[in-house]
C-alpha cells in the first residue's frame, strides 16, 4: 500500500472539529479586519483634504493662473483647491476634521450599547451580513463626494454617523461567535492572535487608501467599501454561528462541554472526580475552567450543572444585570481611556507624521502602519502573559504603566529623525494596543461567561457591547480632544494621552489588588 502524500497526512492529522474551528477563526478574523479596513481611510485622506499652503504660494499660483488665462482659456476644475478640498481648506480644518471623527465615533459609541442587546436576539449571520453591506454603502458614500463634487460638510458628517451606527453590528457578533467555538483554556493567547485582525485591517486600509490618496482620494473610500460589502456576502454564505449547528464540540475537552449562545443550549454535567483523578495532571483547558476566580479556590469535588433550554427559551440578560457582573464596570471604564489613546493614534497619527516629518500623505500613511504592526505583537504578548499568570487586570496594568512614559519619549524622539520615529512607533503600538486588545477580547469573553450567569451565555453579546461601547465613548473623545488641543502644539496632545493612560490604570487598581491578594493566598496555601 502506497504511503500517503505529506499534504494529505497533514490534513488527516486534524479532526473534523479542529478544521471547522480553524475555519471559523480565519473567517471571523477576515470579517472584522474588513471593518477596520473601512475605518482607516479617513485618517489617510486628512492630509489631502487639507494641504499646507502659504499665502505667498497662493499669490504665486494666482499670478500664474492669470498669466495662463491670457495665453489660453483654462478652466480650473471646481473640485480642486490649492489648500485642499472645500470646506476643509480653511484655517479651522483641524476642528472640521475632528468633527468627522467625532461624528463616527459618537454614533458608534451610542449604537454599541443597543447593538449587543439587539444582536443577542437575532441570528448572528443575518445581523452581521446586513451590517457589513450597509457599512460598505456608507463608506463608499463618503468617497462619492469626490466624484460628485460635493462640498457640503453635513454630507460627510451624515455619512460618518450612518457608518458609525451600522459598524456596531460587527464586534458583538464576531466575539460571540468566536466565544462559541473556543473554550476558556488558552483564551488570552488565542484571542490575542485573533485580535490582530484590528491591526491587519488598519494596515491594509492604510495601504489601500494611500495608493489612491494623492490621485483620486474618492477611491480611498470606495474600494474599502466594496471590500467590506463583498465580505458581508461571504459572511452570509459561510459563517457558522455555533458548533452545535453542525454537530461539533465547542471545546477540545471531552469531560466537559458547555455550549454558549447557539441554535440551542442543553444540560451539561461535569463528573465528580475521585481522589485518583484529582492527582492526575489536568489538561490546561480544564485547569482554567476549574479555577474559581472569585474565591481563589479550585473546586474539584463538586458537580456543576449548567441548566439549559433552547436558545429561544433562555431569557436574555438585562443591561443592569450585565453591569452587576463583577469586573464589568472596572474594565469598561479602563477601556474608555485605553481606547481614547488608541483611537487618537488611529485617526491623527498620519497627520502628525505629515507635520513632524514633513512627508506627503501617502508616505505618512505607509509609515503609520508600523504602529499597528507593534499592536499585533502587543496583543499577542498581552494574551500570552495573561494566560501564563492567569491575571488579566495585572497584565493590563503593567502595560499601561509602561505606556505613559513611552508616549512621552515618542513625542520627544519623533522629532529627532525618521529612524527614531520607526522604533517608537513599534514600541508605542505594542504598549497602547496590548491592554485594549486584551480587554475587548479575552476579558470580555471571560466576563460574558462568568460563573454568576449560571450558564446563560446569551449575556456574552451584551457584556461585550457594554465594555466596547463604553470604550467607544473614549474613542469618540480622543480624536475630538486631539483636534481641539493640537493647534496649541502636539506636545499637549501627548500630555492628554498620558493622563488618559494613568486614568485607565487607576480604574484597574482594585482588580489588580484582588489578583495579587489571591496569588498571595494561593501561594500560602501551597506552602502549608
Amino acid at each position: 500500500m502506497a504511503q500517503l502524500p505529506p499534504g494529505i497526512r497533514f490534513i488527516t492529522s486534524f479532526s473534523r472539529d479542529q478544521w471547522y474551528r480553524a475555519f471559523i477563526f480565519s473567517l471571523t478574523f477576515l470579517l472584522y479586519a474588513s471593518f477596520h479596513l473601512s475605518r482607516k481611510p479617513i485618517s489617510i485622506v486628512k492630509g489631502e483634504l487639507h494641504k499646507h499652503c502659504s499665502a505667498s504660494h497662493e499669490v504665486e499660483v494666482n499670478s500664474y493662473q492669470e498669466y495662463a488665462a491670457q495665453i489660453q482659456p483654462v478652466k480650473k476644475p471646481s473640485n480642486i483647491s490649492q489648500c485642499g478640498w472645500e470646506p476643509f481648506d480653511k484655517n479651522n480644518y483641524k476642528q472640521l476634521l475632528g468633527a468627522l471623527d467625532y461624528s463616527f465615533l459618537c454614533a458608534y459609541a451610542i449604537g454599541m450599547y443597543l447593538s449587543g442587546i439587539i444582536g443577542e436576539r437575532l441570528p448572528i449571520r443575518y445581523y452581521l451580513t446586513v451590517g457589513m453591506l450597509a457599512s460598505g454603502l456608507f463608506t463608499a458614500m463618503f468617497g462619492l463626494g469626490y466624484f460628485y463634487n460635493i462640498h457640503n460638510l453635513w454630507f460627510y458628517i451624515m455619512a460618518q454617523i450612518a457608518n458609525g451606527l451600522v459598524q456596531t453590528t460587527g464586534w458583538p457578533s464576531v466575539v460571540t461567535c468566536i466565544g462559541n467555538w473556543f473554550g476558556k483554556g488558552r483564551r488570552g493567547l488565542i484571542m490575542g492572535i485573533w485580535n490582530s485582525h484590528t491591526s491587519v485591517g488598519n494596515i491594509l486600509g492604510s495601504l489601500i487608501a494611500a495608493y489612491w490618496v494623492s490621485t483620486c482620494w474618492g477611491l480611498s473610500f470606495v474600494m474599502p467599501g466594496v471590500i467590506i460589502a463583498v465580505m458581508g456576502i461571504v459572511c452570509f454564505l459561510f459563517l457558522i454561528e455555533h458548533p452545535k449547528d453542525i454537530s461539533c464540540s465547542c471545546t477540545p475537552s471531552s469531560s466537559s462541554k458547555t455550549f454558549l449562545n447557539g441554535t440551542s443550549r442543553f444540560r451539561v454535567q461535569m463528573p465528580i472526580l475521585n481522589a485518583k483523578e484529582t492527582n492526575k495532571p489536568q489538561d490546561p483547558e480544564m485547569q482554567h475552567l476549574l479555577i474559581d476566580s472569585e474565591n481563589c479556590s479550585v473546586s474539584l469535588n463538586s458537580s456543576t450543572v449548567v441548566t439549559g433550554e433552547g436558545r429561544h427559551g433562555t431569557s436574555a440578560i438585562s443591561f443592569l444585570g450585565a453591569l452587576r457582573i463583577p469586573g464589568v464596570i472596572e474594565f469598561s471604564l479602563c477601556l474608555l481611556f485605553a481606547k481614547l489613546v488608541s483611537y487618537t493614534f488611529l485617526f491623527w497619527l498620519p497627520l502628525y507624521i505629515t507635520n513632524v516629518e514633513h512627508l506627503d500623505a501617502r508616505r505618512a500613511g505607509d509609515l503609520s502602519t508600523l504602529f499597528d504592526v507593534g499592536g499585533i505583537f502587543g496583543g499577542i504578548l498581552a494574551g500570552l502573559i495573561s494566560d501564563r499568570l492567569e491575571k488579566r487586570a495585572s497584565t493590563c496594568g503593567m502595560m499601561l504603566l509602561l505606556a505613559a512614559p513611552t508616549l512621552y519619549m515618542f513625542s520627544a524622539v519623533s522629532k529627532m529623525g525618521l529612524e527614531a520615529t520607526v522604533v517608537m512607533l513599534l514600541i508605542s503600538g505594542a504598549l497602547v494596543n496590548g491592554p485594549y486588545a486584551l480587554i475587548t477580547t479575552a476579558v470580555s469573553a471571560d466576563l460574558g461567561t462568568h460563573k454568576s450567569l449560571k450558564g446563560n451565555a446569551r449575556a456574552l453579546s451584551t457584556v461585550t457591547a457594554i465594555i466596547d461601547g463604553t470604550g467607544s465613548v473614549g474613542a469618540a473623545l480622543g480624536p475630538l480632544l486631539a483636534g481641539l488641543i493640537s493647534p496649541s502644539g502636539w506636545n499637549n496632545v501627548f500630555y492628554m494621552l498620558m493622563v488618559a493612560d494613568a486614568c485607565a490604570l487607576l480604574f484597574l487598581l482594585r482588580l489588580i489588588q484582588k489578583e495579587l491578594r489571591c496569588y498571595a493566598d494561593h501561594t500560602l496555601f501551597k506552602e502549608h
